[in-house]
């Protein structure tokens, strides 16, 4: 970085507004990531709950009994 010290503070400048866009974007895709982690495990949840009460509801389903004696 050579020039007179304006022109290297106008430098300094640009950097530091290109690094501030660039953590405005990073936070920006870091919380749709969360969301996004959030919506799924919440359909996974349910899922799963959903699963059990059919389950449950299955006629001789054995998950819930133990394994005969000779296992």
């Amino acid at each position: 970085m050579s020039g007179s010290p304006e022109e290297r503070i106008a430098e300094l400048e640009m950097r530091v507004s290109f690094q501030e866009h660039a953590l405005g974007e990073l936070s920006d895709a870091l919380a749709q990531s969360r969301m996004e982690v959030y919506r799924q495990s919440e359909q996974l949840r349910r899922a799963m709950d959903e699963l059990k009460a059919m389950r449950s509801q299955v006629p001789g389903d054995s998950g819930n009994e133990p394994p005969p004696p000779h296992y």
